[in-house]
């Protein structure tokens, strides 16, 4: 009954889902579309003598990348939970045979889903149209993607655990979404930071993985330090949501 009943959550909320038309531009089409911006500058098509014959093109397809990881797990995905405990619905799931787990799965494996089809186009457009070369290792690459969703996805479900409100949420979403966006190199790509800041950098979760994707996609195993500092994080990131997380408004 527990898993016909999961099975259930996940349709209901995958149909709440894809009512949600902005949520889905937002993860899924907006980062190919600032990809497709950034390749018509024919400046950024030009191999630079400075990047090791590298385009700048190249160097922004990992960062768009993230950029649907970070519009999932912090600016989508709070909010929605916060709002259920704000709403009691959390609370009346768990005199169901539905557990709250449950609804915390399926909205991590939506979401999760929406970043692998964000990813699938931003790499098919970036070689299609500017004949980015697609990853050489492309396990390294794919385990890198991996650890990175579940980095931001982790957050996600660690803001949710100790935003008060939906309100609040967003409001603590915004914030670590400009950080993690410079993190992530969309204004600067972390490969041509100045060597301190790239240093530190590297020790954020999508600065780490930045930097690890751009390694595989050059054909390199990725440094192991970058994939422990995202490791390190999940776990982190996952105590202090399990810690913390609340199935009801706090004062009930």
């Amino acid at each position: 009954m527990a898993a016909s009943a999961s099975v259930a959550v996940l349709k209901a909320e995958a149909r709440l889902f894809a009512r949600e038309p902005g949520n889905l531009f937002w993860i899924v089409l907006s980062p190919t579309v600032l990809l497709t911006i950034l390749g018509l500058i024919p400046a950024f098509r030009e191999a630079d003598p400075d990047l090791d014959g590298r385009r700048v093109i190249d160097l922004y397809v990992p960062v768009v990348v993230l950029t649907a990881m970070i519009m999932a797990g912090v600016q989508a995905m709070p909010p929605v939970l916060s709002g259920y405990r704000e709403r009691g619905i959390l609370r009346r799931m768990s005199t169901t045979p539905v557990r709250p787990n449950a609804l915390l799965a399926a909205q991590i494996g939506l979401h999760g889903a929406a970043v692998l089809c964000s990813v699938v186009l931003a790499i098919t457009v970036g070689r299609v149209a500017f004949g980015v070369a697609l990853p050489d290792r492309f396990a390294a690459y794919a385990l890198t993607l991996f650890l990175a969703m579940l980095s931001a996805l982790a957050l996600g479900a660690a803001l949710s655990a100790v935003a008060r409100s939906s309100k609040a949420a967003a409001a603590l979403g915004s914030v670590a979404f400009f950080s993690m966006m410079f993190t992530a190199g969309v204004w600067i790509p972390v490969p041509i930071m100045p060597e301190l800041l790239q240093r530190i950098v590297s020790f954020t979760p999508l600065g780490a993985a930045s930097l690890a994707l751009g390694e595989a996609a050059g054909g390199s195993w990725p440094n192991w330090l970058h994939l422990v500092v995202l490791v390190v994080w999940i776990r982190v990131l996952v105590g202090a949501a399990v810690r913390w997380f609340r199935w009801e408004k706090p004062g009930r």
